[in-house]
């Protein structure tokens, strides 16, 4: 049986009882259930076959009792086997992918690339630390995966190639890039900001966004698919005082998405974005210490203040994020080109 909402157990073995409520996806040979609303059914012991028929009068006449239809299903048999809980499906299909992901020792890199792994997908991690991203590759090859770790300053072109290099020397080809890695820079307002930083910040934020593509996209456009997410930030859609670099890379990142969208498109690879707003990472508790001028109580208030700004209330989890960035990488969102995806409990909106 195939049941399209989520329920718990269902015993089809005697089918005199009613299932308990609410009932996980269930799967089994002869029954297929397509849900329309939810309703449960205590069938007579002697019917050993039929059809579930919902949405009539008589339905009380047809059986022994009814808690209200609304959906339908195919045919049963009263000797069939218990039907145990199964859980829900929680990961893409990216079985005989290979997958980029920079930024990827911590963080939503990290998580993506996790999730990654989970759906079938080779990963491989790019990251600027040994530490981090040796731990991300470990933890994908502990649980079964297959990932390598290439340590990578995304904004040194020779080190983007040697990435591009290494995935299609040890897997032969890139489905996926998500061109994730970032910097925050410093909290200080424009004309205080410093040089050195803002030029740094540019970049690991905006230049290594567009080697990233820029060497991954020949790739893909030879063998006419794959995807790329870039990782931008709500900060390119509005003002960010005392961010002045950040906000301003993440409005680039935006912009050559749209134009390498566009370009890339007609050869069969998609190339999009996902705007976070502000996720639980040690990137924001940086960001919160910035704005607080390292006062401990301080960088508190201001985490709080910054949760308040979603009308959700919270921040946003970096496994959502990649969630997200799964998405967009995968085959379930085949026509979407060149779009920026905001995910931050609605605080842009409010």
């Amino acid at each position: 049986m195939r049941v399209t909402a989520n329920f718990i157990k269902w015993t089809a073995g005697t089918l005199d009882q009613p299932p308990l409520f609410p009932v996980p996806l269930l799967q089994h040979g002869c029954l297929q259930v397509n849900l329309l609303m939810i309703f449960i059914v205590t069938v007579p012991r002697k019917k050993q076959r039929g059809y579930l028929i919902a949405g009539c009068k008589k339905i009380d006449t047809i059986f022994e009792s009814v808690t209200i239809a609304f959906f339908f299903t195919n045919h049963y048999t009263e000797n069939e086997p218990n039907l145990e809980r199964v859980a829900p499906v929680q990961t893409f299909d990216f079985t005989g992918k290979v997958a980029i992901v920079t930024g990827g020792g911590g963080g939503i890199g990290r998580e993506a690339c996790l999730k990654l792994a989970a759906g079938g997908a080779k990963v491989v991690v790019a990251d600027l630390s040994d530490e981090l991203g040796e731990e991300t590759a470990g933890k994908i090859r502990e649980n079964g995966g297959e990932a390598i770790f290439v340590r990578t300053d995304v904004s040194k072109s020779k080190d983007v190639q040697h990435y591009v290099r290494t995935a299609l020397d040890t897997y032969g080809k890139i489905d996926i890039l998500l061109n994730n890695a970032g910097w925050e820079g410093k909290m200080k307002p424009l004309i205080d900001y410093p040089e050195e930083v803002f030029d740094k910040l540019m970049g690991i934020n905006v230049r290594g966004v567009f080697l990233g593509m820029k060497y991954v996209l020949p790739h893909m456009i030879s063998q006419k698919s794959g995807t790329i997410v870039n990782t931008a930030s709500v900060a390119g859609l509005v003002g960010t005082p005392e961010m002045v670099a950040y906000g301003a890379s993440k409005h680039a990142v935006i912009g050559m998405t749209k134009t390498a969208g566009i370009e890339a498109a007609p050869s069969g690879v998609r190339v999009n974005a996902v705007c976070p707003g502000v996720v639980d990472t040690e990137m924001m508790r940086k960001i919160e210490n910035g704005f607080a001028g390292g006062d401990s109580a301080a960088a508190e208030q201001t985490r709080q203040q910054m949760a308040a700004s979603a009308p959700t209330g919270r921040y946003t989890k970096p496994e959502e994020v990649a969630n997200v960035l799964l998405y967009l990488a995968s085959d379930l969102s085949s026509h979407i080109i060149g779009q920026t995806v905001v995910i931050d409990g609605g605080a842009v909106l409010s």
